[in-house]
């Protein structure tokens, strides 16, 4: 008993020391004198348009509240995550940082005391950031107005909220690193590579994640957004939001002013163009779409297995259509050129997952209101109008109405996105 409890108690000890040295690879030395970083007024614009190519705002502002002060509720499977206060102000704030902290937080996931830090704060992807673009933010966010704003403590569950927990993850999951051009690839398809992995985080929606809500890569293959329960259509895929054999300009239209003649963004995506991608410049706009295109293509969609829907259902969902959709949408589903989209051969109506198509019956589907698209049409919500059985059968209308080939909707589809959304 004696040999098998010491080999346990190695064991543990060599687990405990793997993770330990884990999560302490390429950590910066923290010991050397602090380099004050010069705030020139070009440092400080530089700074600003990164704060927005992050989206930093989103995250640490609550509604109505002052910019950059934190308290933002962030909702996981795991439980609650606040953001914290990235203003100067000196007691709840980042105003005591250094800028190697500063660094070391985006780059290892590590706050000023060497806590670490929950991946709701994506540093998975900001390991990325390079330190000149790591300093330039750190200068803006100083220059900030000073805001006092105490931390809400994290609503998570146990074991989620402890440290060791967080390490074991860590070592699992995360590695620190930097972007590393590639040779044999062109300057701007570079530049779009470091947006899109690094600041753009677009890897954190747009990839699947497991049970311990880690991506295993960032392939932009698609995957649902936890809690939010909106599905981040693949990047890859021709059948989804692959770009591939899109002109590189609509690309950049649909970026830059959440519309495009091919496609309009909705749901969290709006948020994004709203708040960060509308405000990039032409040229990084143009990498990132350079980058997007030449994303090796994921393999054919897989046929989803459905019962046929039955003739009732099916006459049930086109008197529906006639009566609801038709409208705005036309009879045979060919929209409106610049304000209604068509639904005949629309891949966002005809890919496997239906998420995103019942959360938008349910709540309503907004483009953003952007510089180059002001004043977006939208469409209204249904949730009060139309039932479960209702909203199933005008659906699997549209998937296999006017060319359409697509599984239906389930009445068990619709309720459980209606539950998940309280609505």
């Amino acid at each position: 008993m004696n040999k098998i409890a010491a080999v346990v108690l190695a064991t543990v000890c060599a687990v405990v020391a793997l993770v330990w040295a884990l999560n302490l690879q390429d950590e910066p030395d923290l010991s050397a004198p602090a380099v004050a970083v010069a705030a020139t007024p070009e440092l400080l614009a530089r700074g600003a348009y990164l704060a927005r190519a992050g989206n930093c705002a989103a995250c640490h502002t609550t509604r109505g509240g002052m910019p950059y002060a934190g308290g933002r509720g962030i909702d996981t499977p795991f439980g609650t995550v606040y953001s914290s206060n990235l203003t100067p102000d000196t007691k709840t704030g980042i105003g005591n940082w250094s800028s190697a902290e500063f660094w070391r937080a985006l780059h290892n996931g590590r706050s000023k005391d060497g806590r670490l830090l929950y991946p709701a704060f994506p540093y998975t992807s900001y390991t990325a950031v390079t330190r000149a673009d790591s300093d330039a933010l750190y200068a803006y966010l100083h220059s900030l107005p000073a805001t006092e704003q105490a931390a809400t403590p994290h609503a998570l569950r146990w074991p989620f909220k402890l440290q060791p927990a967080l390490a074991v993850w860590r070592a699992l999951y995360f590695r620190p690193g930097s972007f590393q051009p590639e040779a044999t690839q062109s300057a701007e398809w570079n530049r779009g590579a470091y947006l899109v992995r690094g600041l753009g985080h677009c890897g954190a929606c747009h990839t699947a994640r497991n049970a311990l809500g880690a991506s295993s890569s960032l392939d932009l293959a698609g995957g649902m957004i936890p809690v939010q329960n909106w599905y981040a259509p693949s990047l890859t895929s021709p059948h989804e939001a692959g770009v591939a054999d899109w002109p590189r300009d609509d690309i950049v239209r649909l970026l830059q002013t959440g519309v495009a003649p091919r496609g309009s963004v909705l749901g969290p995506m709006a948020e994004v163009v709203l708040q960060s991608t509308q405000y990039l410049s032409a040229e990084d706009l143009g990498a990132m779409a350079t980058y997007l295109q030449a994303l090796p293509p994921s393999a054919p969609e897989p046929r989803r297995d459905a019962a046929p829907a039955t003739a009732r259902v099916l006459q049930r969902g086109a008197q529906l259509y006639g009566q609801q959709c038709a409208q705005c949408h036309g009879e045979q589903g060919q929209g409106v050129a610049g304000a209604y989209p068509a639904l005949a051969g629309n891949r966002a109506v005809t890919m496997a997952s239906t998420a995103n198509l019942v959360q938008t019956v349910l709540g309503g589907g907004y483009a953003p209101a952007t510089a180059g698209n002001p004043r977006p049409f939208g469409m209204p919500p249904y949730v009060l109008v139309l039932n479960d059985s209702d909203i199933a059968a005008v659906l699997t209308h549209i998937r296999s109405a006017w060319g359409n080939q697509a599984a239906g909707v389930s009445e068990l589809d619709v309720n459980r996105l209606r539950a998940s959304q309280g609505q």
